[in-house]
């Protein structure tokens, strides 16, 4: 099968961490790599940000990267993209008209606007791929919780549910989404889920962990956002060196915006801020970015990961977590109720919680064999649902779902009409 994804802010090729290069960059280049494994041609169009990218990049056999000119050579907010949305588009069709894919699998709702727009433009030509999409994150979930602080552009308010009801199929990554998307406007019949996976061989339950100087380590990890929480987790642990466990520390693993030195961002400052008024910097280590390779062996050194943001679409640190056997506390939102089982894999706590973040930081700390008890059923718990094998297996069979029920007439020139292009009903 010849399947073209589009991720338009999240190259594959990017390094994770920073406020815009995270989880669906990983997502990308893991499912790229797992259905080119499956014996499928891939190729990922993404924006070129740097004017030093090459046009095309062999990233393996049957998987390439291809940098679409869409909008100036450099690092953009993401939510300053969508005017480049049409640029993007038509670099893609560009690139279509030696070989139109099958497929074609929008990642995050820009994306998805460029994908329904190239396939119309090949629409023309008799060869129309099916449209396929994953969000990643809604914009109507990131409006409830953020209000004014929210940046999308105003006009994902329409554009985003146009897309969900337009496209062929969508690939939603939990239970929760599905709920969600069928609130905007998709239909449940055009929904298949594929959660998000973590590679099991990189994050494993054995191998080197750090050394913690006799210290037990608890970690919040993510891109320095304020939704992500990361000062909850620093007021738990006020409350636990206030119960007396004064040999815990809090090391805050993420990127700043836009790959800044961490120095320079505002929500690392935000962070220390709130860690010098509660009294604990000094038991606070701000690590930045890591790279990927190095995250298993701090992982394998922690007590506990903490993820307390205050709404989370999926969710990948927890899995990577359980992953090497490490046990996990998360609020109880979004795909985190459904990959972290409480008191099986891992503790729930409701979100905005720091007492209750404390507490179960705190039935860790006290009883080392219910962490280990959590750490291996949270290992087997991904290898059974979360490997990239299956979740390439269960993307394959949306796309054969959306090849199969695709049943939309060619449009003719005249009717081709850019989403970007128009204006709120």
């Amino acid at each position: 099968m010849r399947i073209a994804m589009v991720s338009e802010h999240a190259s594959p090729l990017a390094a994770i961490g920073g406020v815009d290069a995270g989880g669906q960059n990983v997502h990308v280049a893991a499912l790229s790599t797992a259905l080119a494994r499956r014996g499928h041609d891939v190729v990922v169009y993404t924006r070129r940000d740097d004017p030093e990218l090459p046009a095309r990049l062999q990233v393996m056999p049957g998987f390439e990267v291809v940098h679409v000119d869409a909008g100036p050579a450099r690092w953009v907010p993401k939510d300053e993209l969508l005017p480049f949305m049409p640029s993007l588009a038509e670099g893609i069709t560009e690139d279509w008209r030696t070989a139109v894919p099958d497929v074609v699998h929008g990642h995050f709702w820009m994306s998805g606007v460029a994908a329904l727009d190239a396939s119309r433009v090949t629409g023309v030509t008799g060869a129309r791929p099916a449209v396929l999409q994953t969000f990643h994150a809604l914009g109507s979930v990131k409006h409830r919780y953020q209000g004014a602080a929210d940046t999308s552009p105003p006009q994902r308010a329409w554009l985003e549910p146009g897309v969900a009801r337009r496209v062929d199929r969508i690939v939603a990554t939990c239970p929760d989404e599905v709920r969600e998307l069928t609130a905007m406007g998709a239909d449940a019949r055009k929904i298949s889920v594929a959660p998000c996976g973590v590679d099991l061989g990189l994050f494993a339950a054995s191998g080197p962990a750090e050394d913690t100087g006799g210290r037990r380590r608890i970690a919040a990890i993510g891109r320095l956002v304020e939704r992500k929480g990361i000062d909850l987790a620093i007021g738990a642990l006020r409350f636990l060196l206030d119960a007396g466990y004064d040999d815990v520390e809090l090391h805050v693993v993420g990127g700043s915006a836009g790959a800044a030195p961490l120095h320079d961002d505002p929500e690392a400052a935000r962070l220390r801020s709130v860690a010098e008024n509660l009294e604990v910097l000094d038991r606070v280590v701000f690590r930045g970015q890591l790279p990927r390779e190095h995250m298993p062996a701090m992982l394998r050194s922690c007590a506990a990961v903490v993820c307390s943001p205050w709404y989370e679409p999926f969710g990948i640190v927890p899995l990577e977590a359980m992953a090497c056997r490490v046990p996990v506390v998360v609020t109880a939102v979004g795909g985190l109720k459904d990959s972290v089982v409480h008191n099986v894999t891992g503790l729930h706590v409701p979100p905005h919680d720091v007492p209750a973040l404390a507490d179960a930081v705190q039935q860790l700390l006290d009883d080392p064999r219910l962490g280990r008890r959590l750490g291996r059923a949270g290992r087997r718990r991904v290898e059974k649902g979360y490997s990239w094998e299956r979740v390439a297996a269960l993307t394959e069979d949306a796309y054969l779902l959306a090849l199969s029920d695709r049943g939309a007439p060619q449009l003719a020139a005249g009717q081709i009409v850019p989403l970007v292009g128009r204006v709120a009903p």
